[in-house]
């Protein structure tokens, strides 16, 4: 006869410092009050429970920014997980603040990868072992290289560098656990949906390891993904929902007899308030708020950016305002750097910030109208359609149009100014600095090619400021309604 044990594994990914509820169809969604609510809720409902979190806790609202990280840090303590890996945004504020947020978190943070370079020491646990009910649950944190390029100005972190070398270091934890009683291997990952399915078939099967709890590409599943018989989860993005998994652990075999797998939704009706973490967020509130109500300009409606691979309204309006600002060609604007859905109509200070809170220089250069023609024909490859986070794209300034052939990935036509680009004009262009330097990767031109056409130099200090003093020295911004992109299906 079997022994089995329940266990109950909630799991987050992805919050952003989204801490407060939204009100729907006179509902209330999300926020971490009702998160903490229903977290809490399960811990006294359920014997055994476990609450992880993959990655990406900070960014994303001015309650986070405020503080650099401080603040969502004081929130996470409140809501009390067991167990969080790293993401890309933890490292937004800096290698030592990094660290020292680590210091001021009450829950272990854990990653297998990160290390600093010359001396080869992690900069966290790799694993972390919760025993609960005599069951002994093993988690790894793994985040790649290719979703922490903003480590690659520290100059000091490394990471490893693909999916193989994460399944190679997962091998040797497990093995240094192999004579131990581990009843559940979890991977904590930070590196999307897809690659968490390639790190599911390179693992070794003697790894055993048995879920992969992921993060970064923000998808909401109905069910899990299952890739060489391990599940694979994600809960989307923010607290608008909570991911559950209800195992039945064979503990004689250190394996899942059974499970089932849902995703909660965090509302009003279905989750109690947690009052004294809201209380704590009001505050905070209260705070930024204060600061940052003035109002910056006002829109005649409100303009959208649904999703970051798509020509939107809001990356059209914001790549034109950047241009007019600066006074160049074309300016080229990072879409994933819009980190909100809809701007407007009345715009605050701290509207601003949320949507557009990444600083950074922006840098100016030329480019020929072959180089323009190629980085288009990139950005629009195929698998730059799905929506994921791996996936750079980019919103373009007026003056700019494209019509592209989708089905034979081909430009019919690329026009600047109503005129047909020639390869050897040139254009002045600007880009944010982190999207120039990785243009490499992002746009498949490498730099050495850019500085051929003269020097590249840095126009502005900080990007959002050059957009802040546009908006404030603009009222009733209005979009131009002409396409960027005209993409024939």
């Amino acid at each position: 006869m079997k022994n089995l044990k329940k266990l109950t594994l909630l799991h987050s990914n992805d919050l952003h410092g989204d801490f407060l509820a939204e009100k729907v169809d006179d509902k209330l969604i999300g926020g971490v009050s009702h998160l903490s609510g229903y977290v809490n809720k399960v811990r006294n409902e359920e014997k055994n429970v476990i609450y992880s979190i993959s990655g990406d806790m900070f960014r994303g609202s001015l309650i986070d920014s405020e503080f650099q990280g401080l603040s969502t840090i004081e929130i996470m303590n409140m809501l009390a997980p067991d167990i969080v890996t790293i993401g890309n945004h933890e490292a937004d504020y800096g290698l030592a603040h990094m660290l020292f947020i680590e210091k001021c978190a009450s829950f272990p943070i854990i990653n297998a990868n990160m290390y600093i370079k010359y001396v080869g020491t992690r900069l966290f646990n790799s694993h972390y072992i919760k025993e609960i009910d005599g069951m002994r649950v093993m988690f790894i944190g793994i985040l790649t290289e290719e979703v922490l390029k903003n480590t690659k100005s520290e100059g000091l972190v490394g990471t490893l560098i693909d999916i193989q070398d994460a399944a190679t270091e997962i091998s040797k934890i497990c093995d240094a656990y192999r004579t131990e009683d581990i009843d559940l291997t979890v991977l904590l990952t930070h590196i999307g949906i897809d690659e968490d399915v390639k790190l599911a078939e390179a693992l070794d099967p003697a790894c055993g390891v048995d879920l992969i709890i992921g993060g970064h590409s923000h998808t909401l599943l109905s069910e899990p993904r299952i890739s060489a018989g391990i599940p694979i989860v994600q809960a989307a993005v923010g607290t608008d929902q909570i991911g559950r998994f209800d195992l039945m652990i064979d503990t004689d075999n250190n394996c899942i007899d059974s499970y089932t797998w849902q995703c909660i939704p965090i509302t009003d009706e279905n989750c109690p308030r947690d009052e004294a973490l809201e209380k704590l967020v009001t505050g905070y509130k209260e705070y930024t708020d204060e600061k940052y109500g003035r109002v910056l300009t006002r829109f005649p409606r409100t303009y959208t950016h649904p999703q970051r691979n798509m020509e939107t309204e809001l990356g059209d309006l914001m790549a034109e305002c950047m241009r007019d600002q600066i006074g160049v060609d074309l300016f080229i604007l990072g879409s994933g750097s819009i980190r909100r859905n809809t701007l407007g109509p009345v715009v605050t200070v701290k509207d601003f910030i949320e949507i557009f809170p990444y600083p950074g220089s922006a840098m100016g250069f030329r480019l020929t109208g072959k180089q323009l023609r190629h980085i288009v024909t990139y950005m629009l490859r195929e698998d730059s359609f799905l929506d994921s986070e791996n996936n750079e794209w980019f919103q373009f300034s007026r003056g700019f149009c494209c019509e592209f052939d989708r089905k034979n990935h081909k430009v019919i036509s690329l026009k600047m100014n109503g005129k047909e680009v020639e390869d050897e004009d040139v254009y002045t262009v600007v880009m944010q600095k982190f999207f120039f330097d990785n243009i490499g990767d992002f746009l498949d031109l490498p730099l050495e090619e850019i500085a051929k056409n003269g020097r590249p130099v840095e126009v502005a200090t900080n990007a959002p400021n050059i957009l802040e003093e546009y908006f404030k020295d603009h009222e009733s911004i209005k979009l131009d309604g002409e396409p960027r992109l005209i993409i024939h299906s």
